[in-house]
């Protein structure tokens, strides 16, 4: 059976959604987007992904057509009309239909809301147990990654280049440093046991399941730095990971075919992983 997806206002089947051409987040990649990940059939974390819309949108003079509120409300009827047990639920809003294309704003064009569900295996995951492989690449994104908009050409050709050179995911690098992963962010625990991942700035996305990791991290008495690390800090590292909000933490257990230590998953993602489900499964709604 067909997907039923949200297009604005209605919810229909996926065959019969339809955008037209000149929408510009076709044609200009002129929108933002969340995914909030869905586990025994409620969303995990959905507050801050929506709160972090409204700051991208923002950021953007880009104007969200309905409330937070009823962006919850539509995202529940999807997973209910999918029957979504396990997954996740993407959004992504552009600036609309503008008519014709031309690079400036339009004035009083109606915003195009999109809204389906994927289903996904989330908690039993190979990656999580395994671990996965990364290489290190050039970040050749653009200067505002805080902002979650659906400009992601750059990450892909990150994300192909590594499935081609037989890894799993690429670790960005600017000015000889981390920036975060083709679609997660970055961690590392130094051989002391600091955790360490890249500061909230316009260079990287403010994750909304780094912030609770950290947060768990913290209070299991974890010490933390905010700052930047390079691949070879990294690759000298007790254990690295990244963390997203469909992955929650996968471990990364070598770095240009560099083990990172014995190779094997590391205690400190093993356990943030743990809790964090344990915390999404009690308190997700």
């Amino acid at each position: 059976m067909e997907r039923i997806v949200y297009l604005n206002g209605k919810y229909i089947s996926e065959s019969d959604a339809k955008i037209s051409i000149f929408d510009r987040g076709f044609l200009f990649a002129d929108a933002v987007y969340e995914v909030t990940a869905v586990l025994d059939g409620k969303l995990v974390d959905n507050a801050g992904h929506l709160a972090r819309l409204k700051r991208s949108c923002g950021e953007l003079d880009l104007e969200l057509p309905v409330t937070t509120e009823k962006l919850t409300s539509i995202q529940k009827e999807l997973v209910k009309l999918n029957n979504l047990k396990e997954g996740g639920i993407y959004l992504q809003l552009s600036r609309g239909n503008a008519g014709d294309r031309d690079f400036a704003y339009p004035v009083d064009t109606k915003p195009t809301l999109v809204l389906f569900t994927q289903v996904r295996s989330l908690l039993e995951c190979p990656k999580a147990k395994n671990g996965i492989k990364v290489i290190s690449l050039p970040d050749i994104r653009w200067k505002r990654r805080d902002i979650k908009t659906v400009g992601l050409l750059a990450s892909c050709m990150a994300k192909q280049a590594a499935l081609s050179a037989g890894a799993d995911d690429a670790w960005l690098v600017e000015d000889s440093y981390v920036t975060e992963g083709s679609a997660n962010n970055a961690y590392i625990v130094t051989a002391e046991g600091t955790l360490v991942t890249h500061h909230l700035s316009n260079d990287i996305l403010h994750g909304i399941t780094r912030k609770s990791l950290l947060q768990l991290a913290e209070e299991a008495g974890i010490q933390i730095e905010e700052r930047r690390f390079t691949i070879e800090e990294a690759c000298e590292a007790r254990e690295a990971f990244v963390s997203s909000a469909t992955t929650f933490v996968w471990p990364v257990i070598s770095i240009d075919d560099y083990q990172i230590g014995d190779g094997k998953p590391g205690p400190v993602a093993g356990m943030l992983r743990k809790i964090y489900i344990d915390i999404a499964l009690s308190t997700a709604d």
